[in-house]
């Protein structure tokens, strides 16, 4: 079969063909229907190899964390609780995890330590035609009348947002205004997320035009042109007296962090996402509201797949895609790295 795999260390990914896998005990082989791509692909053929064997990664490898399809084949000593039967459409979740430290033991999977290496990142992904899961019975869910070909971006993106909102949840009330800064893969999915889960207004920030446009067609009360020094006064303008209790920050410079700290009120909650290298500047006093808080993570939990998948499943959320084929697959980088999408791009393996 063909796979995008990285096959050295700083050395870019390419197609290649390898052996289609056999599923061995506690393992179940997935024919990929659709694989989203992520900027944080595009880093892993950066890196060096001492970074990534200290971390557990072994090149070759092949790309792709957002996947979904079919059950292909199911290997000896499968959970017989799962009742996988060939054919069945799942998602696979994308953060590993062991299931058995203590923060899995919590149900905060996204803190496991083994979390590290999993499928895409460090060990094969689904930019291929088949894939192996283990341990199935954490590694996927099935997919309640959902298109596998779409399915892909809910494990990453998708439940990434939803982790973010799940965050935030107690802060926001029907007087409430919550901003997402960066409306792209996650904070389209996170305007629709806040739209879904709480009673607040959402207003959406992003320099892009189109994305804006998507955004209120998901479900934004408001959108405004990215940050400069007027933004402040122009959200003021539209949220009159009520409470920014929550600002999600997708993008993470340093203007949208000084920006989200300027703008929420006492007692606010600020999520940064972004991986853009801004900092929170000290002195603490004065600059984060009274009682405010601030969190950060990466990736989500079990709940958060599942809660996404139950969402998108009735219709709550929608998973917007720009389908590539899998040997156009470089061309849908270099798209991704300009800019130039307006929605997830999503490979299609097989026709």
């Amino acid at each position: 079969m063909l796979a995008y795999r990285i096959t050295d260390w700083l050395a870019p990914a390419r197609l290649v063909e390898v052996p289609v896998p056999e599923p061995g005990p506690h393992q179940v082989r997935v024919k990929v229907a659709g694989c989203g791509l992520c900027h944080s692909d595009l880093a892993m053929g950066q890196m060096p190899g001492e970074v990534g064997e200290s971390i557990g990664w072994k090149v070759p490898f092949t790309l792709g964390h957002e996947t979904a399809g079919w059950v292909d084949a199911v290997g000896t000593d499968v959970d017989a609780g799962l009742a996988l039967g060939e054919g069945d459409p799942v998602a696979l979740v994308s953060p590993s995890s062991c299931g058995s430290c203590r923060w899995c033991r919590r149900g905060q999977e996204n803190a496991c330590p083994h979390g590290l290496v999993g499928r895409g990142y460090g060990r094969d992904g689904g930019l291929a035609e088949y894939v192996l899961v283990e341990d199935p019975s954490r590694s996927l869910v099935l997919l309640d009348g959902l298109d596998p070909f779409i399915s892909g971006p809910l494990m990453d993106a998708g439940a990434t947002s939803h982790h973010a909102v799940r965050r935030v949840l107690s802060h926001l009330t029907p007087d409430s205004t919550a901003v997402v800064i960066g409306v792209g893969g996650l904070g389209n999915f996170a305007v629709q997320l806040l739209r879904a889960m709480t009673p607040a207004r959402v207003v959406a920030i992003d320099q892009n035009g189109r994305r804006r446009q998507v955004a209120l067609d998901r479900g934004a009360h408001h959108a405004i042109e990215g940050v400069d020094p007027s933004t402040a006064e122009v959200m003021v303008s539209i949220v009159g007296s009520d409470s920014i209790d929550v600002v999600l920050d997708v993008v993470g410079t340093d203007s949208t962090i000084a920006f989200a700290t300027t703008v929420l009120s006492p007692g606010g909650a600020l999520g940064l996402l972004g991986a853009a290298g801004g900092s929170l500047r000290r002195p603490w006093f004065g600059s984060l509201p009274r009682d405010g808080q601030v969190f950060t993570f990466q990736g989500s939990d079990l709940v958060d797949a599942r809660g996404v998948v139950a969402l998108a499943a009735t219709g709550r959320v929608t998973v917007d895609v720009e389908p590539f084929a899998l040997d156009d697959v470089a061309r849908a980088y270099e798209q991704l790295e300009s800019g130039l999408l307006s929605a997830r791009a999503v490979v299609r393996p097989v026709t």
